[in-house]
């Protein structure tokens, strides 16, 4: 195949896995050309047609990989990216279905909401909080479409760094008015805690990540765009979801937020 055919051959394998909720096998065994550049190709045509399809459109950006264990489990030095959708944000408060989901984790994020337009090439922390108007607690269902969660850097990237639903507090809070890199965190599922970590622990500071993608972003002609949101990384692992399952994520400063699953 030529590489647009690839681009589209894969992108189309990729939507149709998460619409008919099946799983793929990694596509680095079939095409040896897709490497990590040709996958981000992959990703904007995948978004391109889910847009098309589902009638949505971008709503923000998410991180992936921001953690350096993560990073090293998968043998690489850099995170990832994907593009959030409007259609995947879900409301606090209301039972979530697992009926749409393959194999589906959830992470504890931060959240941020811009009010102005950022782009690269020399995008710092500073300009990062700069143009952030708020921050709020978030939690991200992740879902890869690959068999038995197992890929490789170019396949989880062409997945959209297996972005699904996301969630965000209705409380917004002023960046200037804490110390994203103190700021503890805690992770509960069915109340027990899971996990305890602090804003550092996503590249020293939370928005190095997002500075770094947006320097990633210009190189395609992309930015990140006034009204957007993006999710900083996760500040823990993921945790495997069970129907009746129910989380929540507290936040030293900005609250906390819950999320509950059904089979229904």
């Amino acid at each position: 195949m030529i590489k647009t055919e690839v681009v589209d051959h894969i992108a189309h394998e990729l939507y149709k896995a998460e619409r008919d909720g099946v799983e793929v096998d990694k596509f680095v065994d079939q095409f040896s050309e897709l490497d990590s550049e040709l996958a981000y190709e992959v990703q904007d045509r995948l978004i391109g047609k889910k847009c098309r399809e589902e009638n949505t459109r971008i709503s923000g950006r998410k991180l992936g990989l921001t953690s350096r264990a993560k990073q090293e489990m998968m043998g690489v030095h850099e995170p990832t990216y994907g593009v959030l959708l409007e259609n995947m944000q879900l409301l606090e408060g209301a039972p979530i279905s697992m009926r749409p989901f393959i194999h589906a984790k959830i992470e504890p994020e931060i959240a941020f909401i811009f009010d102005k337009e950022v782009k690269g090439p020399t995008v710092s922390v500073t300009d990062i909080l700069a143009a952030t108007a708020y921050i709020a607690p978030a939690m991200e269902i992740i879902d890869s479409r690959f068999r038995n969660f197992n890929f490789t850097l170019p396949d989880v990237v062409a997945d959209n760094s297996s972005s699904s639903r996301y969630m965000i507090g209705e409380k917004l809070y002023r960046v200037d008015n804490v110390d994203l890199r103190l700021m503890g965190m805690v992770f509960r599922k069915n109340g027990e805690i899971l996990a305890t970590s602090a804003g550092a622990s996503v590249m020293g500071h939370p928005a190095r990540a997002i500075a770094w993608m947006a320097n990633k972003l210009v190189k395609k002609g992309q930015s990140i765009k006034a009204g957007e949101v993006v999710l900083s990384g996760a500040l823990s692992g993921a945790a495997t979801i069970s129907p009746g399952d129910h989380f929540s994520v507290s936040f030293d400063g900005i609250g906390s937020l819950e999320a509950s699953f059904s089979n229904n």
